[in-house]
């Protein structure tokens, strides 16, 4: 597969670029800086020389250019890299740019290593975006394999899914010495992947996965510092009926949730797609925030009566609601937690998003086909609603 221009503008500070492995920031890093000197800490000999003498770093890159910037991939394998950097950038002022990336920021918070007294911006790198692909996108094939340039490119992407799955995260994992249960941990895989999509209870996980609650704090934890996860909070700002009170919980990518999920009889194929579909739809819109300035966050929305709303976006962007359905037949009832949201917050703007919706528009609810609206995520421009929904 092609290298593919991606929707992540460059910048000219110095600044950390996290994000989970086979996303494709080391590609995009060699494209986007051709001229850098780039250091990979996946190299054994780059690492053993770093690791062992960090100082090192300055004589390596005394020969380059101030005017090009030092990239150093996987920053969290040598953390006592920030150090030097640190002194460099005291020392050099911002005449030369840094970057440094990683796929966790776990070790780097545990060991309380310095972080550059906060120096550096933090940027994060999320899978394709479906405007990314253009046409090559495909809705179906992005739910059932997911958007990681790692697997889109390989040649069997189903089975580079299932080994990023089950060997690529435990090792992660493993070389993070964050979990001493490795068995504990791959039942917890499977055990929360139950709840992708839905209400994250940490009990019941830990019942189904025969480790104590704490521990399934931890892992959750863990996957989200190692950005494989994300919990969406219950948006309560003036509040005016009683809420739910467990986050929501996702896996990062549709395709990861795929792999990572166990089938049984008792499966029905909707809801397994729905799961993906609705994840598809949370990267896309985390991607989107993740590129806006100000404060924005993600939410979502759901009563004790049961009322429910997918996805709210509250911030300097605006306040939206979207509801996510995976048949293209709506029906009134399927907008009723956005017919609720909308006479709590009249201010809103909202949707019901569906693959190819048989009506634009079901009990004065917008309806917008699904593939359509992702495609029209770009990063830096305004969501792709039309005007007056």
């Amino acid at each position: 597969m092609e290298y593919r221009a991606r929707a992540f503008p460059k910048v000219s500070e110095s600044h950390f670029l996290f994000g989970p492995r086979g996303s494709g920031k080391s590609t995009w890093l060699r494209h986007a800086y051709p001229r850098a000197a780039y250091l990979d800490l996946l190299d054994p000999v780059v690492f053993r020389d770093l690791s062992s003498h960090p100082e090192r770093l300055t004589r390596m890159i005394s020969d380059v250019p101030a005017s090009e910037p030092v990239i150093i991939d996987e920053i969290q394998k040598a953390p006592a890299l920030l150090d030097v950097v640190h002194r460099e950038l005291e020392a050099r002022g911002r005449r030369r740019q840094y970057i440094l990336t990683g796929s966790s920021a776990r070790k780097l918070r545990r060991t309380g290593v310095n972080l550059l007294g906060g120096r550096l911006l933090w940027r994060q790198f999320h899978p394709y975006l479906a405007c990314e692909l253009g046409a090559a996108f495909n809705l179906d094939r992005a739910t059932t394999i997911g958007m990681l340039p790692l697997v889109l490119a390989a040649v069997r992407p189903a089975e580079t899914l299932k080994a990023y799955a089950a060997l690529h995260i435990q090792q992660e994992v493993r070389e993070e010495a964050s979990v001493r249960d490795l068995g504990g941990f791959a039942r917890f895989l499977e055990a929360v992947s139950l709840s992708h999509g839905g209400q994250l209870n940490l009990s019941a996980v830990a019942a189904e996965c025969s480790v104590t609650r704490r521990s399934v704090d931890g892992y959750v934890q863990v996957l989200e510092d190692m950005m494989l996860a994300f919990r969406l909070n219950v948006f309560g700002r003036r509040a005016k009926r009683l809420l739910a009170s467990h986050p929501k919980f996702y896996f990062f990518d549709p395709g990861v949730y795929q792999a990572l999920r166990p089938r049984n009889p008792l499966d029905s194929g909707r809801e397994i797609g729905g799961g993906a579909l609705e994840g598809l739809v949370g990267q896309h819109l985390r991607s989107w925030l993740s590129h806006r300035e100000g404060k924005n966050e993600l939410f979502y929305w759901r009563t004790r009566a049961g009322l429910e709303v997918d996805f709210v976006v509250f911030g300097e962007a605006g306040l939206y609601a979207f509801e996510v359905k995976s048949r293209g037949t709506v029906r009134s009832d399927d907008a009723a937690g956005l017919r609720a949201f909308r006479a709590d917050y009249p201010e809103s703007t909202v949707a019901l998003l569906a693959p190819g919706p048989s009506a634009k528009v079901v009990a004065g609810i917008p309806c917008l086909d699904l593939g359509a609206f992702l495609t029209g995520i770009v990063p830096g421009h305004p969501l792709p609603i039309p005007a007056g929904r």
